[in-house]
């Protein structure tokens, strides 16, 4: 059914626009917009950034909220990949591709033109499906399948479970992410705490991207007012936690499985940080470092959780400021 609650400032006029409340949580989506997350109010306050114009950024294919990156997550090197047996030229002109300030592909397809059928809705659950079959779609993607989503609410967070479901004409690369964009209401970034676990840091052009050497990186947990990031990491283990805390307040990103890569986006001077969840390297459809197949028939599952609660007494001093 459709949800005809109130929406908050921003929110597109999307009468697919569906609702899920869990205790003090409340979580908007709009499956005909990409199944963007648009909102995620803790106690009345939102915690997603971006989202106070939905419509400029659809026109603009510009990121908000929690979108999900398909068929790439971040930036491609080139305008021509070869996976699974595949040779694919993108055309420059196409109204399904977003380009960075170096004029290279980004984020794969904007969130506004992905329609998503709802399959199953509850109080605090939805279930959505995307078939990518449509001719325009397979022109920037070749790769038949299906993506499942499950979105779960629960009184201390949103749990987001994606499912590529393979098609049986051939292999499909992995490579999707999603990028949260996320903030501690009442308080300036400069005094949002972010604590980040050990990881390998990759090593990036000046395009950012990935040279294929890696680093060793310490971790992180000290206040916002200095860090400018905008680097890749690969995850040593699943079930990793990245939060931010102030307030008395902390939001995490739980990458709990399918996800063992990360990009931490915390430009300066802005009101948001992006803990964002990657199954692939930026560029891994280029560079086939990392790049997972999905073998016909076969599927490939990736869940991660943004958690909110009560933040931890302020720790003595920083791990390591970058």
């Amino acid at each position: 059914m459709e949800d005809s609650n109130p929406r908050p400032p921003g929110i597109l006029n999307d009468r697919s626009a569906r609702t899920l409340i869990a205790g003090d949580l409340e979580a908007i989506f709009l499956p005909s917009h990409g199944m963007l997350c648009a909102s995620l109010c803790h106690r009345g306050e939102e915690i997603l950034r971006r989202v106070e114009n939905l419509e400029t950024s659809a026109v603009r294919g510009s990121t908000a909220g929690i979108p999900l990156l398909h068929p790439w997550a971040n930036r491609l090197a080139e305008l021509r990949y070869s996976a699974a047996g595949r040779d694919v030229e993108l055309d420059p002109s196409s109204p399904l591709l977003h380009f960075d300030e170096h004029g290279l592909p980004i984020h794969g397809v904007p969130w506004s033109h992905l329609t998503w059928e709802v399959i199953e809705q509850r109080r605090d659950s939805l279930v959505a499906r995307l078939d990518w079959t449509r001719r325009e779609l397979l022109t920037v993607f070749p790769y038949r399948h299906q993506m499942q989503l499950v979105a779960t609410l629960r009184p201390d967070g949103l749990t987001l479970e994606t499912t590529l479901n393979a098609d049986m004409d051939g292999p499909v690369p992995v490579s999707f992410g999603f990028h949260p964009y996320l903030g501690l209401p009442g308080l300036p970034r400069a005094q949002w705490r972010l604590t980040l676990p050990p990881m390998r840091k990759l090593l990036l052009d000046r395009q950012g991207l990935p040279t294929g050497e890696e680093e060793p990186f310490v971790g992180l947990d000290d206040c916002l007012d200095e860090p400018d990031l905008d680097d890749g990491f690969t995850l040593p283990a699943p079930g990793l936690s990245f939060c931010i805390e102030g307030a008395g307040r902390r939001v995490s990103v739980d990458f709990l499985a399918g996800y063992r890569y990360a990009q931490i986006f915390t430009p300066k001077n802005q009101d948001y940080i992006a803990l964002e969840p990657m199954t692939a390297p930026m560029s891994a459809l280029t560079s086939a470092r990392g790049l997972h197949l999905v073998e016909p028939g076969r599927k490939f599952q990736a869940v991660f959780r943004v958690c909110i609660g009560t933040a931890r007494q302020p720790s003595a001093g920083s791990i390591q400021r970058p």
